[in-house]
Formats: structure tokens, C-alpha cells, sequence
């Protein structure tokens, strides 16, 4: 089912932000988004405070995270705007911002897994684990399931999971999942995107009757930091970060899909993810080996 054409989601967008229109539909609301010193979840935070929320970023370089931080409040013109400090490669500090989380705030409304990783090297956290599937699969999986109590006592409240079209050639592979072998490169990458869509969705299955929802999506091709690239290329190819925050800004924001959940959208429509993404099977066994991986119980 579509929810919506990708046309509105930008019209939905400029509507509420560039007109600037008296209701701030998320005032009130308190939002999380990691990855926000710059790109998609700057752009991302930046959205959300001009909606009215109370944005809380998450960065890892404290002056990037400041800088940041004082251009939000300065181009959004809000006053609600947190910073909080985490290395998502490390599960020790992904748990210390959650319990941070929990101790400052009283409500979080909106949770946004924006921080991704792309690397050509084969590197490991100080975990053990390949850095790939670390930052862009077990640290959102890990905050997500810490913050959930919380996510639940402020419902209705929405988790929003960033993934990517490359996804579809992404595959779950347990052998090597157990192994220590996740990939790196593109294919290490489509693997970690993949598991975040079976992630979303085994996720909603669990949340059904919180008021908790769930989706995830592909923003775009974005010229972020993320991709190593020329700036011309990105010029001719690539679009801004600007335009790759309006489907996550709507995720997060929009009242005509409150109740939407375990969707996959692109351009601000629902569309159908990989044949693998639906594989009930393969999500439940991820969600355990994940749990395993990261010392949660199932």
C-alpha cells in the first residue's frame, strides 16, 4: 500500500518548514537522531526543530557535534537543541548513551538510526566485530532495544531506520555472521543495510498494540560524507542533504502515517524492499544472532 507519492513528501515538507505556518505539529515532541553532526541527520535535526521538536543529537567528534549543534539553533531558530557524545562503533559506549537518554528525558517521541558506516577496508571495533555491520546494524539495534520502555511510555512514537536501495543485493549469510565475516565494501554494506530492513520489520512485529511504529528507508542517492567521492561527481550525480532528510523528516513527523509500520519507503513512498527482507525465518534468526552478538536476551 502506498501511503504516499513522492511528490508530497516534499510538498509536506516545505509546507509545514518554508511557510512557516503557526502550528508546529512537533511541538512537544522529543526527537534522537545519531549520526546528526552532518549530512542526512543534520538536515534531519535541523527539519525536526523547525517542526517545534526538542532534538537531541547524537555525534562522536565533540567540536563537529558542537558546530553542528549551534548551526541547528541558528538556521532553525530553536532553543531545543541537545547534544550528546557516543561512539557507535563501541557497544559500551551505544549502552552509556542509552542510559543516558533514559536519565535525561522523560519522553522520546521519535527515534532516528541515521549513523551509517561505509568503508573499502575490512576494519573491526574494539568489539571484535567488522566495523560495517557494527555501526550500520548492531549499534541501532542495540539503542533501539535499550530505548524501547521508553519509546513505548511515550507512545504513540516512531522509530525510523535509515537504510539504503543497496540493500537489494544485500544478503544474510549466518555462516559467516558467526565466523566474524560481515563483509566489507559495497557488499559488506548492502549485508548491513539488508539486515536493517529484516531488523525494522521483525521489529514491528514485535511492537504491534505499543502505539510503537516502526519503518525504514533509502533516502536517495546523497552526497554526504559517507561516500569518499569527487565534488564534482556528487555535483552531477548526488543530491543534497537537504533533499535526502525530507523522507525521514516525514517518517518522523507526518500525522497521515502515525499508524503506518514495518514499511519500507523511498522518496516518501511505501514500496516493496528485497525478496529477502521478507523472509520472516531470516528476520527471526538475525534478531537472536543480533541479541546474541550485542548481550541482549531474546
Amino acid at each position: 500500500m502506498s501511503y504516499s507519492p513522492s511528490l508530497y513528501a516534499s510538498a509536506y515538507y516545505w509546507f509545514h518548514v518554508v511557510s512557516a505556518l503557526p502550528e508546529a505539529i512537533m511541538i512537544g515532541k522529543t526527537c534522537l537522531i545519531t549520526g546528526a553532526n552532518s549530512g542526512i541527520g543534520k538536515e534531519t535535526a535541523r527539519g525536526l526543530a523547525e517542526l517545534g521538536a526538542r532534538v537531541v543529537l547524537v555525534c562522536r567528534n565533540p567540536q563537529r557535534g558542537e558546530s553542528a549543534k549551534e548551526d541547528i539553533v541558528r538556521r532553525s531558530g530553536s532553543g531545543s537543541v541537545d547534544l550528546l557524545l557516543a561512539d557507535l562503533s563501541s557497544l559500551q559506549e551505544v549502552r552509556g548513551l542509552a542510559e543516558r537518554v533514559v536519565e535525561r528525558y522523560e519522553r522520546l517521541h521519535v527515534l532516528v538510526n541515521n549513523a551509517g558506516l561505509f568503508s573499502l577496508r575490512r576494519s573491526r571495533t574494539v568489539d571484535g566485530f567488522e566495523t560495517t555491520f557494527a555501526v550500520n546494524h548492531l549499534a541501532p539495534f542495540l539503542l533501539t532495544n535499550l530505548l524501547l520502555e521508553l519509546l513505548k511510555k511515550s507512545a504513540p512514537s516512531r522509530i525510523v531506520n535509515v537504510s539504503s536501495v543497496s540493500h537489494y543485493g544485500g544478503h544474510i549469510d549466518f555462516e559467516k555472521l558467526r565466523a566474524g565475516r560481515a563483509g566489507s565494501g559495497m557488499g559488506g554494506y548492502s549485508n548491513s543495510k539488508l539486515a536493517l530492513v529484516l531488523f525494522t520489520y521483525e521489529l514491528a512485529r514485535r511492537l504491534r498494540g505499543t502505539g510503537v511504529t516502526v519503518n525504514c528507508l533509502h533516502p536517495g542517492a546523497v552526497a554526504t560524507n559517507i561516500w569518499r567521492v569527487p565534488t564534482w561527481l556528487t555535483r552531477l550525480f548526488m543530491a543534497s542533504a537537504e533533499k535526502g532528510a525530507e523522507t525521514p523528516i516525514f517518517l518522523a513527523s507526518a500525522p497521515e502515517i502515525e499508524m503506518a509500520t514495518g514499511k519500507y519507503f523511498d522518496s516518501g513512498e511505501a514500496k516493496k524492499s528485497s525478496e529477502e527482507s521478507y523472509d520472516n525465518q531470516v528476520a527471526e534468526r538475525l534478531w537472536h544472532l543480533s541479541a546474541e552478538l550485542v548481550g541482549l536476551g531474546r
